[in-house]
């Protein structure tokens, strides 16, 4: 009998289309690339007195890498909205207090699909890279966001 998780998606590997960033409800649109959904849990370990053989292991702390998308330029302004709201001005009218938002981050196939979602919590852009502006370069424009994260959770078909 196969395991209840050795089932691909959709029923067979799903492959990379495009992956949807939403914060707070509000679609900031398709990237091409994501990179950073991973998480690393640190270990403690306790040496026992009297206790040669080996030493203790005890999980730690999990960090969370900050997530990087990356896209071609589009018309719309929400992704530079979104900065503007935890940065400069938008954080100054809050009062100085960081407003953070939980984004999610779904994997859609070919046809649109939704396949799976990552939940991420605490999140806030801490960098936007623009296309880089060369009359003499004919490759595409793209941008970049970086967002910072306290942590996500997944799930399919959502």
């Amino acid at each position: 009998m196969p395991a209840l998780d050795a089932t691909p998606l959709g029923g067979t590997p799903p492959t990379a289309a495009n992956f949807l960033l939403e914060v707070d409800g509000m679609s900031i649109g398709t990237f091409g690339r994501v990179g950073g959904l991973q998480l690393t849990v640190s270990v403690e370990e306790y040496a026992e007195g009297g206790v040669n053989g080996y030493v203790h292991r005890f999980p730690g702390r999990v960090q969370w890498p900050n997530l990087v998308f990356s896209r071609g330029l589009t018309e719309s302004d929400n992704l530079l909205d979104w900065v503007k709201r935890t940065a400069g001005d938008g954080f100054e009218a809050a009062g100085g207090k960081l407003v953070v938002s939980t984004a999610s981050v779904t994997l859609l196939d070919v046809a649109g699909t939704r396949l799976r979602s990552y939940e991420v919590e605490g999140a806030f852009p801490v960098r936007w890279t623009g296309p880089t502006l060369d009359t003499g370069d004919s490759s595409a424009l793209t941008e970049e966001l970086e967002v910072t994260h306290t942590g996500f959770r997944s799930s399919t078909g959502t």
